[in-house]
């Protein structure tokens, strides 16, 4: 359908992409699935035509176009009907790369970007660990510091380009000196010393390569960090977005793949001597699917709108990523039950997308946790981005102000057996090194800060007056990254003792 989204040099595009597929992916892509490999040939041909490099910055190698640009190569790709290879193109680019484009050094983006960009070099990223999932926070990988070098153990679980990728965007939990463990991001070569990956047996996406990763003592220059240490989660979190986005994206391109292969089969076959498209019951299912595709089609590109405004969508991308997925089950089950016996075949595609299909729901955040944080922000309130009020509605309280109210707003029922010490350095006008101790259900807050402490909380004064008094939500401001928290679930807990300022 006519989308406003797209214009005449999206369109070009597109069927540039769309020629590309016929001819250089269709034909080959059977044999990918056998090999349960995509060959480096690939990477370097998507890499010359500027495939790669969509979304990421012109001085490394990319072209910085609109994020509609990504939504028709993101489509076409799925459209192919692969979704190994729809998986393996999506976290090269807009996941292992991702955090490296936004907030990576120089000299780290000439490294890794510019050959990633060219196709040159294959990227994966490093998050879900054997027994840590969704869970983020309580990832166990560690990084320590020795020298000018970081010592990483641990191991991650479904690692999508897990034993080709030539370097791995790796989450870890750093640990400094005079400072409690905090969750950075590291870039890690794949033929580090100490670095394995074993690959994983799949029912589905079988030409990407899925692994686990090993790491004994892998040795990491300090100079792999991306961005700010200690700031990984945050990064984590609001990259998130995107990734929900481009999985919505791609099950949309990957139904429209279904029924195109379902239509076309329906039209051949012919059962009491009338083609499948003749009869009612299969007709109307197939428009009903037809529909409700086009309905999370069209609010998955104003999702894409809000991203390309510079906005952080939460709601509308867990609601476009939960959808799009979660009918793509229902739209490919029918597809192949259209097919009859013979979608049970392996030699018809239908069968290939049907057990692709099923990964959706659970890749990039399950729609169980879809549905938890739609419900936090529909149901709960919570907000995940900034909402200022005006400054003539701002209280007039100071830091030390509010850390000396902490007492009169302490809930000693739900202390009674925490040991808790976090130190709080607020910086800019009215700042200030706070320690705040929890300990047998009573509080104490002092001035400087703790060699003990459990967590450490980094913002401006300004910001953390605002989350105090109820300005600014608290999660808002650590997704933005404007409080740094080197321990999630401390800080969590921490805050679940004590009521808001004013309430």
């Amino acid at each position: 359908m006519k989308s406003i989204y797209f214009n005449e040099e999206h369109q070009s595009f597109r069927e540039h992409v769309r020629t590309f597929i016929e001819r250089e992916v269709k034909p080959q892509a059977d044999q990918w699935e056998t090999d349960r490999l995509i060959p480096k040939s690939l990477w370097k041909a998507l890499g010359d035509l500027g495939y790669l490099g969509i979304n990421h910055p012109e001085a490394y190698g990319g072209s910085a176009a609109d994020f509609f640009y990504s939504v028709v190569f993101l489509e076409e790709v799925a459209r192919a009907g692969y979704a190994g290879l729809s998986a393996a193109v999506s976290v090269h680019e807009y996941m292992a790369t991702a955090h490296l484009s936004r907030v990576g050094s120089h000299e780290l983006k000439q490294k890794y970007l510019v050959p990633a960009i060219a196709g040159d070099q294959l990227g994966a990223l490093a998050i879900s660990e054997p027994d840590t999932g969704s869970d983020v926070a309580k990832i166990t990988t560690t990084a320590k510091l020795d020298g000018d070098h970081f010592v990483v153990s641990g191991a991650k679980m479904f690692i999508t380009n897990g034993t080709s990728a030539d370097f791995v965007t790796t989450a870890v939990k750093t640990h400094l000196e005079g400072k409690p463990p905090g969750i950075s991001l590291l870039i890690i070569d794949s033929q580090s010393p100490g670095f394995s990956a074993s690959k994983l047996d799949k029912i589905g996406w079988h030409s990407s390569d899925t692994a686990i990763l090993s790491f004994d003592e892998v040795r990491v220059p300090v100079t792999n960090i991306i961005g700010e240490i200690n700031k990984g989660f945050s990064y984590i979190m609001e990259s998130f977005q995107l990734e929900r986005l481009v999985g919505a994206v791609m099950a949309i391109g990957g139904m429209d793949a279904a029924v195109a292969t379902t239509l076309e089969y329906m039209a051949s076959r012919k059962a009491f001597n009338r083609k499948l498209t003749r009869f009612q019951a299969i007709r109307h299912r197939m428009v009903d699917l037809m529909t409700e595709i086009e309905s999370i089609r069209q609010f998955t590109y104003h999702t894409c709108w809000l991203y390309d405004q510079g906005e952080v969508p939460v709601t509308e991308c867990s609601m476009a990523k939960m959808k799009a997925t979660e009918l793509a089950n229902q739209v490919v089950d029918a597809c192949l039950q259209f097919h009859g016996g013979y979608g049970y075949m392996e030699e018809y595609a239908i069968a290939r997308m049907y057990r692709d299909s099923r990964a959706g729901t659970i890749v990039g955040g399950t729609s169980e946790i879809m549905r938890e944080i739609i419900a936090k922000t529909c149901l709960d309130d919570v907000q995940f981005k900034s909402a200022y009020q005006k400054t003539s509605d701002v209280p007039s309280v100071t830091p030390a102000e509010l850390f000396a109210s902490l007492d009169q707003r302490f809930k000693q029922q739900m202390a009674a057996d925490v040991d808790l010490t976090l130190n709080f350095e607020l910086k800019g006008d009215g700042g200030g090194s706070f320690t705040v101790t929890v300990r047998d259900g009573t509080c104490k807050v002092s001035e400087g800060l703790s060699q003990d402490a459990h967590c450490v909380v980094e913002t401006e004064a300004s910001t953390y007056v605002q989350i105090e008094t109820g300005q600014m939500a608290a999660e808002s401001a650590f997704m933005s990254g404007q409080v740094q928290v080197s321990d999630i679930p401390s800080m969590m807990l921490f805050g679940q003792m004590f009521r808001r300022y004013g309430s």
